[in-house]
């Protein structure tokens, strides 16, 4: 839990003053009894109003004082740990951007959303308690056997032995709970990753009338959370009430006791009084300590699930002490393997070069590693082995936000934002002008369709775009990578859903738009590569073939096998 000493170095200063508030509460409750007793016994016994009143008016006093140290507890503790839970979040936000593709997948996207959320809370509610009761109690548990001890140090053994069994059983309350609660955040994280998934999948489910099945499902991890919190809180519950039993014996032993003592006449009544109440405050506050150490069991879970993601390091190896290039347009790979954390390869040995302006077709059945290589460009991944150099430099030795600023990429799965069509096109530069937004819009053939709105960029998306066809979701993602006016322009499978016509149109605007742009385009149909300058086929990981369309005609027969498919051989 290393990662909590930055925020403790930061509002340590709040805290104590919480807890100078907080001692200056416990003290006056624990000044109270005493004073009553001397009323009881004093005041009352020898009818003396004068002491009465005076005595009483000091309660009051106390009682005013307490009041105000409890009133700066409260807003403190709730500055402090709201403040603490923001910035904790903010910077486990931040963190999981930092990740790599590989750390990323790591973590459960679900499990990642309720570290950020639900284990978060956690914490602050720990901190929260901490300055609002936790410390409180030890103040008064102890300040109650010392005030109890002052009466009566006979009587006081009662209490010890009270407090020993007390202690034993939040001891194993803690060891036993603790296993349950981690079980219980984890299946948290399960119902989170099929409300997730539901949600994002939600028409593929009604068109497929999957609601059903999708019901089952949730119930049964529904189910299972419940059962676990149950089971969790069926531990806990186990040992309040045998606390409160413990407590409970305490005090009937005191006035039992007590009471002898006061038939020997060797206590007063007013004693007897002020012992009873120290050992409510005693039940009190052991019941609180108890309370704060169930609390503590869940932030011991929540703490250990936020604390990997902070020890997560990036797999990345490199020394970004390059902070410009220049001809990015350039880029060579030199016998670049790559394999996932599972150790399969998924690339295996290539080496090609993409000059400046060139468009570069990439093509092979699905799961040939299309996606993958490209993804190794901007360095969403490393290569396993090999290196890929862009101007000239290996990409390990280039600052990620300046390779990834001359880089724009529009990947398969086309995601846009919700808002407004400006705005989505704008993620690509957000300080571009209506001109600019304009200019690239019109050469991914976007202006065409958007200016039939009455409202035009102003037009709001639904959620991932959903009021858009999948044709017009792809061109407003190519307009938003061209407005960022790239060095070189990843286009990953991302006209599927433009028709032909289209797709001519924005080909042939790309040259126009950019001057050396260096277009990488992955593709299904192979008409979208036959006029690349260059053009890549994969097959299993491997390059089989490069060249034009005229020359893999005749020299790769994966190419050949593809086009026969497509096209047909008449064409040929």
């Amino acid at each position: 839990m290393k990662f909590m000493k930055k925020y403790i170095d930061k509002y340590w200063k709040g805290f104590s003053l919480a807890i100078v508030c907080l001692t200056v509460e416990a003290l006056c409750d624990l000044m109270q009894p005493t004073i009553m007793s001397d009323i009881v016994d004093i005041g009352v016994a020898y009818r003396d109003a004068d002491y009465i009143i005076r005595n009483g008016l000091i309660m009051l006093g106390i009682t005013a004082i307490g009041a105000l140290g409890a009133s700066g507890r409260n807003i403190l503790s709730g500055t402090v740990s709201q403040n603490f839970s923001a910035d904790l979040r903010e910077d486990l936000f931040k963190k999981v951007q930092g990740f790599s593709f590989e750390s990323i997948d790591k973590f459960e996207r679900s499990s990642l959303i309720t570290r950020l959320t639900n284990d978060v809370t956690q914490i602050q509610n720990f901190v929260n308690g901490l300055m609002r009761i936790a410390v409180k109690a030890p103040i008064l548990c102890v300040g109650s056997i010392i005030m109890a001890s002052r009466l009566n140090l006979r009587l006081s053994v009662v209490i010890f032995a009270a407090i020993s069994i007390v202690a034993v059983l939040i001891f194993l309350n803690v060891n036993i709970g603790y296993p349950y609660f981690i079980k219980v955040q984890q299946a948290l994280d399960k119902v989170n990753s099929v409300m997730r998934e539901y949600l994002s999948g939600v028409r593929v489910v009604k068109a497929f009338n999957r609601s059903d099945y999708e019901n089952k499902r949730f119930k049964g991890f529904n189910e299972e959370l419940g059962t676990l919190s149950t089971r969790a809180m069926r531990v806990v519950s186990i040992f309040s009430p045998g606390i409160n039993l413990v407590i409970n014996l305490g005090i009937v032993s005191v006035l039992w006791i007590g009471g002898i003592y006061v038939n020997r006449g060797t206590m007063k009544v007013g004693q007897i009084i002020a012992f009873t109440n120290y050992m409510t405050q005693i039940l009190y506050s052991i019941m609180i300590i108890s309370a704060v150490f169930n609390t503590f069991v869940r932030f011991k879970a929540s703490a250990s699930r936020i604390s990997k993601v902070f020890e997560e390091r990036s797999s990345f190896s490199s020394n970004n002490s390059i902070l410009n290039i220049d001809k990015a347009g350039k880029i060579e790979f030199e016998n670049v393997s790559f394999a996932y954390a599972n150790g399969h390869r998924i690339i295996k040995n290539i080496s090609f070069t993409c000059i400046p302006g060139e468009t570069l077709g990439i093509i092979g059945a699905t799961g040939s590693g299309k996606s993958t290589l490209v993804s190794l460009i901007p360095r969403f991944y490393d290569v396993t082995s090999g290196i890929i150099k862009i101007g000239g430099v290996d990409i390990k030795n280039i600052d990620e936000k300046i390779l990834r600023n001359k880089i724009a990429l529009v990947p398969q799965e086309t995601v846009l934002f919700t808002g407004s069509v400006l705005e989505n096109i704008r993620w690509g530069k957000e300080d571009a002008s209506l001109e600019e937004v304009r200019e690239a819009a019109q050469a991914a053939e976007v202006d065409e369709f958007i200016s039939k709105f009455p409202e035009k960029y102003d037009t709001k998306l639904g959620q991932g775009g959903v009021n858009f066809s999948g044709g017009q979701k792809q061109r407003v993602s190519i307009a938003r990578a061209l407005i960022k006016k790239p060095e070189v322009l990843i286009l990953d499978d991302c006209t599927s859903a433009v028709d032909a016509s289209t797709e001519v149109k924005i080909r042939k605007k790309l040259k126009k738009y950019s001057d050396n742009l260096t277009c990488i385009i992955i593709a299904q149909k192979i008409s979208s590569v036959m006029s690349a300058d260059k053009i890549i086929v994969l097959d299993s990981g491997k390059l089989v073939g490069i060249g034009r369309h005229e020359e893999l005609i005749k020299n790769c027969q994966v190419y050949k096998d593809i086009f026969l498919s497509q096209v047909g051989r008449e064409k040929l």
